[in-house]
């Protein structure tokens, strides 16, 4: 990061891979703004970090402009500038035929994982073009879907592969104002407390298998590593996920 401490925009903060990466940041001593749509999830994140002056709950709605123009707003009277948006949020329809996902499954996902990423982004490269000085990091949030489906997982899927392109297009664009766009692509996760090492997943073929799990943690921490580089550096695609976890060799 150009700046420390840094103003952060995490979406998706309240659970999961968001609440741990806002709360990596906030341990680090930056300034972040947690967009979700439970208000009370956000707090409770606020509450745990003990940040209080440097961390922001704003409830948000990804999928809608007028909500996302707001949350963007609150960032620039707050802090007055944005270093870093993780663009996190995100959805999914789960255990779902192929030939039985209605159509109105399939927009949700792609109003959530999509057009809700393409608000988030374009609302924070908008700030990050016009702030002096000029510049900052967008970190989509992809996934293994991005190189490899599983099964029944058409929206998902689908969706993770349109934000590489969105990440591609973002890098390009945002080239000549400093700019980086990048994408992580993020494995099996756990986030229970304590982290669970294994789960039972749906494999090509139909079978359920034990894979295993990374602490959600960990993930948490390769952002962090991520956005802490300066802007004349990119990691423009990472990968992480468990070592045993089987995606090379799928087929």
């Amino acid at each position: 990061m150009s700046r420390s401490p840094a103003v952060v925009v995490v979406t998706g903060a309240g659970s999961g891979i968001g609440r741990a990466t806002a709360l990596a940041f906030l341990q680090a001593g930056h300034n972040v703004v947690l967009a979700g749509r439970r208000a009370e999830l956000l707090n409770a994140v606020v509450t745990e970090a003990q940040a209080d002056r440097r961390a922001l709950a704003v409830p948000t709605d990804v999928t809608q402009q007028a909500s996302v123009s707001a949350l963007f707003a609150l960032v620039g009277e707050r802090f007055g500038r944005i270093d870093v948006l993780f663009n996190n949020a995100g959805t999914n329809v789960r255990n779902v035929l192929f030939e039985d996902l209605s159509l109105e499954s399939w927009l949700g996902v792609v109003d959530v994982n999509l057009n809700g990423m393409f608000l988030c982004a374009q609302a924070a490269f908008r700030m990050m073009k016009n702030q002096a000085p000029q510049g900052g990091r967008i970190i989509n949030n992809g996934s293994i879907a991005a190189h490899a489906p599983r099964p029944d997982s058409a929206p998902y899927t689908a969706t993770k592969h349109a934000v590489t392109g969105l990440t591609k297009s973002i890098s390009l664009d945002g080239r000549k104002y400093g700019i980086a766009c990048g994408q992580i692509d993020i494995g099996n996760t756990s986030v229970g407390s304590p982290p669970r090492s294994s789960s039972e997943l749906k494999q090509a073929d139909g079978r359920m298998a034990i894979e295993p799990l990374m602490d959600v943690g960990q993930v948490a921490q390769a952002v962090l590593n991520m956005a802490s580089l300066p802007l004349e550096t990119n990691v423009q695609f990472m990968t992480i996920m468990p070592t045993r976890m089987p995606l090379v060799g799928r087929g």
